[in-house]
């Protein structure tokens, strides 16, 4: 039976699962390979692209063109493969209000794509998303959300001061720059 966009929710924002979302973690790596790895192939091939006609169905492609081969191909170039479809994807869907017709912590991964370019524009566009979700969440979630946002603005520092993230340049067989080189050494260096 072919995946749905409803089976990609249903797992991704099960209660149990959201401690695995930005954790290396190679159980629950194997079970988005299980359930998911043909619906990534997919969705790569733009197979799956009818899904975003609806907000929920458009989330659920965003999840597995950016954040399930980050899950299923780490520290290898097909973990970033498919990033600037998923960008087109969060961008057309933006403009369309996508974002506007779900839940606060839905709409997080609706605007990691951007998070994740290499690009300083969309950066700043998803620090701007952040923002302004953070000021749209009740109090009692809003530290939650401060903790997205700082996330955000620490990506586009990172792509400010080198233009790209060079946690990716080995995987990619990119050089680094002595600088890149000296920000790697540090701790809590890397996404």
């Amino acid at each position: 039976m072919p995946t749905t966009a409803q089976d990609v929710l249903d797992f991704w924002f099960a209660a149990a699962n959201a401690a695995h979302w930005f954790a290396a973690d190679d159980a629950f790596d194997a079970q988005i390979r299980e359930r998911f790895g043909a619906a990534v192939q997919a969705a790569a091939e733009g197979r799956l692209d009818d899904w975003a006609r609806t907000p929920a169905g458009w989330l659920a492609l965003l999840i597995v063109l950016d954040q399930f081969p980050r899950n299923l191909y780490r520290h290898d170039p097909r973990a970033w493969a498919t990033d600037a479809g998923a960008q087109r994807m969060a961008l057309s869907g933006l403009a369309r209000g996508n974002d506007r017709q779900l839940p606060a912590v839905q709409r997080v991964f609706a605007y990691l794509p951007l998070e994740h370019a290499e690009d300083i524009a969309l950066q700043r566009r998803s620090v701007a998303l952040f923002e302004a979700l953070r000021a749209e969440v009740p109090t009692e979630q809003r530290r939650l959300f401060e903790e997205y946002l700082d996330y955000a603005r620490r990506h586009l520092e990172v792509i400010a001061r080198f233009g790209r993230f060079p946690h990716r340049n080995a995987a990619l067989g990119r050089p680094s720059t002595p600088e890149e080189l000296h920000y790697l050494a540090q701790p809590g260096a890397g996404f």
